[in-house]
């Protein structure tokens, strides 16, 4: 099968797991990271189970094909499935927000990787069917064209980033767990889906299973058991003055931590999750326990980047929506709404000294 990814970072995780299976995929990029792609492929460091070293793993060495292309020049209408691996504000840049209406007409089915749900997704839940989620989202238009059953989500389970002394064609993976996606609203695009997952569960390296597979469920809220982890350790690790690593968000205080999980578990359960569908606060506190950096939303933030993935707003509206209200959300919100602040106003101030 063809696949079509945008976002070359996070997203040549899953591309390199295709590209094993023997699947072809293209990346979306910038003209800078498209032309080291095609010249150099991709490099994405891993290890095996029961291995103390990272494995690399390079594109070229991979049965299936890969290339990289710009939003300009990418043609959705050639693929079987669309990933979304863009942090969300970049989907409202021209050059992708012109690709989004393209993939949109092309009715295609989109697999999202972001930690923020595509609005759309989010219209396939009937507790939020007249919830106005559009404050959430750096441009809510974007997601206006899609069939919310063309659209389904993918948790970013595995911890992964690129190391800032090699180039950008360059991934290293930190915590191997699992993809775990939701189907479609149809039966031909969940086959897709499922054929994925099964070819990904097939590999091999030298006779030896690798980590982190595509996992498929009918639930639509196996996803979003990410969003317990994400407002306990994630947004967590942004202070007021700094930031911090997720073990220490979640292990400073491990009572406020599982209060934290529990209410947003309480809250994916009222929008209709089961518990089956949600990960234990304890397995999610071992796993923390190995996050000694902080979150990758924290670093952007403490970088100076005015604009990030709004999931703690997200779930503040969403519990407001459902008469849920924690003073724990609205101190992570409030913290982050100011640190965005004084960046945007740093940034302006450098841009009138310039």
């Amino acid at each position: 099968m063809k696949i079509l990814i945008l976002g070359a970072s996070y997203g040549s995780l899953l591309s390199t797991k295709l590209l094993m299976a023997g699947h072809d995929v293209t990346l979306v990029c910038r003209t800078t990271s498209a032309q080291l792609i095609n010249s150099e492929g991709t490099e994405v460091r891993i290890k095996l189970r029961d291995e103390d070293v990272h494995r690399s793993i390079h594109s070229a060495d991979l049965p299936g094909s890969l290339d990289a292309t710009t939003p300009e020049q990418a043609q959705p209408q050639d693929y079987d499935l669309i990933g979304l691996a863009m942090q969300e504000p970049q989907y409202s840049s021209p050059a992708v927000a012109g690709l989004m209406k393209r993939i949109a007409a092309a009715k295609k089915p989109c697999l999202s990787i972001m930690n923020m749900p595509p609005l759309a997704f989010l219209k396939r839940i009937p507790a939020l069917a007249d919830a106005d989620l559009s404050s959430c989202y750096d441009d809510a238009q974007i997601w206006e064209n899609f069939e919310p059953g063309l659209i389904s989500l993918c948790s970013p389970d595995p911890q992964a980033f690129r190391p800032p002394e090699e180039s950008s064609n360059v991934l290293h993976v930190g915590l191997p767990t699992n993809f775990k996606a939701s189907t479609f609203g149809s039966d031909e695009h969940n086959a897709i889906l499922k054929t994925l997952a099964e070819d990904i569960d097939n590999v091999r390296i030298e006779g030896k299973d690798v980590p982190v597979k595509l996992r498929v469920f009918d639930s639509l809220f196996v996803p979003m058991a990410k969003w317990s982890m994400l407002m306990t350790g994630n947004y967590r690790c942004v202070r007021g003055d700094d930031i911090q690593p997720i073990h220490d968000a979640v292990h400073g205080d491990i009572d406020i931590a599982e209060q934290m999980y529990r209410w947003v578990d309480d809250l994916a359960q009222k929008l209709g999750a089961a518990a089956s569908d949600q990960v234990p606060f304890e397995k999610y506190a071992a796993a923390a326990k190995q996050l000694l950096k902080p979150s990758s939303v924290a670093r952007a933030i403490d970088g100076g980047i005015t604009k990030v993935e709004r999931v703690d707003r997200m779930i503040q509206i969403i519990g407001r929506h459902l008469d849920m209200f924690n003073p724990t959300v609205d101190a992570i919100v409030s913290t982050v709404d100011q640190r965005l602040a004084e960046n945007d106003k740093a940034q302006s101030i450098s841009a009138q000294s310039a």
